[in-house]
């Protein structure tokens, strides 16, 4: 083997610390980054956040919150010129020649020691100011402090279904075993109300901890069965009526049991003793024949169940779980729209004035400890500024997306135009990737409603004109033309084609009943009135 020198020119892209996480946060949703941020907040001592206001930090764009006029469209142009042309985005498109691999590159380097020295500057600024001054002061009460805590925090205090069943229980005069399984019957509620664990199982999980504890007192698994056997009649005849049912025909039949003894209602009992299957595809004639009642009675029980609750747990579900909290705002404003960031939603971060300040006077600064409190300052302040970056991207995508959408902020979701990914990147000098993570668990909060960012992308159908017609725009015409049909005469998925064929929009049926199915519309089987 002859050995020799040799010299190769190569290009290839290095993911710095910086640049990981600027990744990580901009695919980061708003739960996931108020994490992140209490996270950092207890691991880096530079870091705080604070409650007054203070001006925005300098890190970001230098046209920030500055409106303009695209069209007749106003945006906030947050995103337009500055630093924003030399971020660590632009340089997926610019600086590597295989923009397709910077996914894999990233999860490859993650794993790597983060060296937060990586772009050479580690002289300290002279103000690390804060950044997201928007954001108004939060007031966190504690647990029990009640003379803090206003008048209407108490009152909308939500109500679990546990806690109205044992508000019930304590009603009932009872034997302290009996209550005592009652009270494991009403904690084994699933959120719906249903009871989906087998009396058999509860009991040998009690058994199991009664062994564990020496104090408990042993019964045998046939009497601990017996009790909850025992106390679950209590359960099933409290409100809502349907709790602690084992399944939908249980839940149904203790309904039923609660309405006034009539034909129909015996008649609506008897067919929820038969399979389910049968009244979800409205079998009238063979329910008739096993319920030995005539085709009316069937068709009027029918109507009857269709009234009943199956999930009685419904109304004591905590909404406020549900509710989306939107990263981007628009507004109308004139004949234009404006587009701000959600200040609730922005972390209010800066560098912790004393210890900078000792930083910057040489204190501390000696040996080794001395470096590591200077990589600890240098880290801080890129999250600050991977923050607002992450933030700022989201409002650049958010402002092109209004500008692309502008007929759907004025007219609604009949209106919405074919849009992808790649034309906004395109538009912004961005990857696809990045847009991609911009648009993923990010909300919108429009004229119309809260929606994702993706929900303003899809695809395109071709039109008799030579046009396309957007995915989200059928999928929405579908639906009205659903609304306003004969609930007697449902129009089927070749009606819907054919109806769509009419006003120009090539659809075949297929794909009518994909997007039917995707907007949760029962075939027109299902939909016809009895």
């Amino acid at each position: 083997m002859k050995q020799g020198l040799s010299l190769r020119v190569s290009q290839h892209l290095a993911l710095t610390p910086q640049l990981q996480q600027s990744i990580r946060l901009l695919q980061l949703s708003t739960l996931e980054l108020g994490q992140e941020v209490e996270q950092m907040l207890d691991e880096n001592p530079f870091l705080e956040q604070v409650d007054d206001q203070a001006e925005r930090e300098s890190f970001g764009l230098e046209h920030a919150d500055t409106p303009v006029t695209v069209g007749e469209q106003l945006v906030d142009a947050d995103a337009s010129k500055g630093q924003a042309e030399k971020e660590f985005l632009s340089k997926e498109k610019h600086d590597s020649g295989a923009d397709a691999g910077l996914d894999t590159a990233a999860d490859e380097g993650l794993h790597d020691a983060p060296d937060w020295e990586g772009d050479g500057s580690v002289a300290f600024s002279p103000d690390d100011g804060e950044w997201g001054g928007e954001a108004p002061a939060r007031h966190h009460h504690a647990a029990g402090d009640e003379e803090t805590a206003s008048a209407a925090d108490l009152a909308h205090e939500h109500i679990t279904l546990q806690a109205h069943l044992h508000q019930q229980a304590l009603g009932l005069r009872l034997s302290a075993e009996i209550q005592a399984a009652l009270y494991v019957l009403i904690e084994s509620l699933n959120d719906d109300g249903y009871l989906t664990d087998a009396l058999a199982d509860l009991a040998a999980a009690l058994n199991a901890e009664a062994l564990q504890d020496a104090t408990a007192q042993q019964m045998s698994l046939q009497r601990l069965e017996a009790s909850l056997a025992e106390a679950l009649p209590y359960l099933q005849e409290m409100d809502p009526t349907g709790v602690g049912a084992r399944h939908l025909a249980e839940c149904l039949r203790l309904q039923i049991e609660e309405l006034p003894n009539t034909p129909v209602s015996r008649a609506a009992w008897c067919m929820c003793q038969q399979p389910l299957e049968l009244m979800a595809k409205r079998d009238v004639r063979k329910l008739t024949a096993l319920c030995k009642i005539d085709e009316d009675t069937t068709k009027a029980a029918l109507g009857l169940i269709v009234k009943l609750e199956p999930k009685p747990g419904r109304r004591f579900a905590d909404t406020e779980r549900h509710i989306i909290v939107p990263d981007v705002i628009v507004v109308r404003v004139g004949r234009g729209f404006k587009v701000q960031l959600n200040p609730d939603v922005m972390p209010r971060l800066r560098i912790h004035d004393v210890y900078a300040g000792a930083m910057r006077e040489g204190r501390g600064m000696k040996g080794e400890g001395g470096a590591g409190m200077q990589q600890r300052l240098q880290e801080a302040r890129w999250f600050i500024k991977n923050i607002q970056q992450r933030f700022d991207t989201i409002l650049r995508v958010s402002s092109a997306i209004v500008e692309r959408q502008r007929n759907f902020f004025m007219h609604g979701e009949l209106a919405m135009r074919p849009l992808v990914l790649r034309e906004i990147a395109d538009e912004l000098g961005l990857h696809e990737s990045t847009i991609s993570r911009v648009t993923t668990a990010k909300y919108m909060a429009t004229p119309f409603g809260t929606y994702e960012l993706k929900y303003f992308f899809g695809s395109s159908l071709g039109t008799e004109t030579g046009g396309n017609a957007s995915s989200t725009a059928v999928r929405a015409l579908i639906k009205q033309l659903v609304a306003g049909e004969d609930q007697k005469k449902p129009l089927s998925d070749n009606a819907l084609s054919d109806l769509l064929r009419e006003q120009g929009i090539e659809c075949a049926r297929r794909t009518v009943a994909k997007y039917r199915e995707a907007l949760k519309i029962a075939p027109a089987s299902l939909r016809k009135a009895l």
